[in-house]
């Protein structure tokens, strides 16, 4: 199943500060972690907030796809990606299919180091692009670290209201 919710930070990273964060594969028990990041999304506020406001990342979801989270040293989810490999129809290529990263933590370097990661997992499945789906916002974020435009997915109500922009992200 694809989701509209695909959204990132774009910043570069910060040169001082903490350590750089880790990326681990996420768990089960990260599910409400990041059903929080999700619903809380400075992203989706205003005509976009009715999009998130039920949204659940679940256990099963979790476990089905290749979710991964970075993480700060105190063991904080700064972000998370989800690439799934198994889409739905045969017509319909893997695809990043959820990104976000905190609001306090965009402009770190996060959303860059998400990317890369995903770029280094796709490619281990044999893949040579990635389509996303992007929240409008990100779009500018996704071409700037190499996706290019493909198409536009058009709104389907009531899920989504509005037309989002695909991308090719190659790996």
């Amino acid at each position: 199943m694809t989701s509209p919710l695909t959204s990132a930070g774009a910043g570069r990273p910060r040169t001082t500060g903490p350590a750089a964060p880790g990326i681990r594969r996420a768990t089960a028990r990260d599910a409400k972690r990041l059903t929080r990041l999700v619903r809380g999304s400075g992203a989706y506020q205003g005509h976009y907030a009715p999009m998130v406001a039920g949204y659940r990342v679940g256990p099963d979801y979790i476990e089905t796809h290749e979710v991964f989270a970075a993480t700060g040293d105190d063991g904080r989810v700064l972000g998370f990606y989800a690439l799934v490999l198994s889409p739905p129809g045969p017509d319909i290529m893997p695809e990043l299919d959820l990104m976000f990263v905190a609001d306090d933590a965009q402009g770190l370097g996060i959303g860059r180091l998400l990317v890369e990661h995903m770029r280094g997992r796709a490619r281990a499945a044999g893949l040579d692009a990635v389509r996303v789906v992007a929240h409008p916002p990100a779009e500018g974020f996704y071409l700037s670290v190499g996706a290019r435009r493909t198409g536009t997915v058009p709104a389907r109500p009531p899920a989504v209201m509005w037309d989002r922009p695909e991308l090719l992200l190659p790996v």
